[in-house]
């Protein structure tokens, strides 16, 4: 169980001292938004490099841009940890997510919210992490979908079908009230922006975010108990 705060909800004036403040965080996400796949402007390469150079965390960048086969590929090579780039921008992903883990990254494939995992199950090997979006992506602050439970809780059943180590990061909405559902249905990654950097302790609430799923009830309890 990983806990990897969005510094979508940080402070850009001070994002060297804002990371400070999250020791105890996993990794930092960092979201790359191009104004055309998304409705919102935030960063690119420059200030990933920049917060790369202020932190030791190991860096998760989220690219929600067009052409991600021809931008992604420039991300990994600023050494960052993770690379997730959307499925729905990405007309080869299979070429992409090899390309990626060819120059040292983890390849990570993004969905939006309607976006359907199925099609993509035979394709799970080709990739070290899903990032299921629980909220429409683009702005931080929205509220959870619980509607993405049931696809979290089918993308780790594919998982384990293909026998894969897969990782299931969750974005959007995540906070003390909806975390335990996420890690109850299958995640283990989990973003949260809001919930950490608007709180007055934004590593005492990632501690907290750690301990709500220390030891969540396992996927298959929670579907015999109905709850996805």
């Amino acid at each position: 169980m990983k806990i990897t705060p969005s510094i979508l909800s940080a402070d850009f004036a001070r994002l060297a001292d804002e990371i400070a403040r999250i020791p105890s965080a996993d990794g930092v996400h960092v979201d790359v938004m191009d104004n055309h796949f998304v409705p919102n402007l935030t960063i690119g390469r420059p200030v990933v490099e920049a917060v790369m150079a202020a932190t030791d965390h190991p860096i998760d960048v989220h690219l929600m841009i067009e052409n991600a086969d021809r931008w992604a590929p420039e991300y990994a090579e600023t050494g960052a940890k993770t690379i997730t780039f959307h499925v729905e921008a990405s007309q080869a992903p299979v070429r992409l997510a090899r390309e990626l883990r060819h120059l040292g990254a983890r390849a990570s494939l993004g969905l939006r919210p309607a976006t359907s995992i199925e099609p993509y199950g035979d394709l799970l090997p080709e990739f070290d992490q899903i990032l299921i979006m629980t909220v429409e992506p683009g702005f931080g602050g929205q509220t959870f979908l619980d509607s993405m439970l049931p696809k979290i809780a089918r993308t780790r059943a594919l998982a384990q079908k293909h026998g894969v180590n897969l990782a299931i990061q969750v974005d959007g909405g995540v906070s003390l009230e909806t975390i335990e559902r996420c890690a109850q249905a299958g995640a283990d990654v989990f973003v949260a922006g809001s919930a950490v950097f608007t709180s007055d302790d934004p590593d005492a609430m990632v501690r907290a975010l750690a301990q709500a799923v220390a030891a969540p009830a396992s996927l298959g309890q929670v579907l015999l108990e109905g709850g996805c």
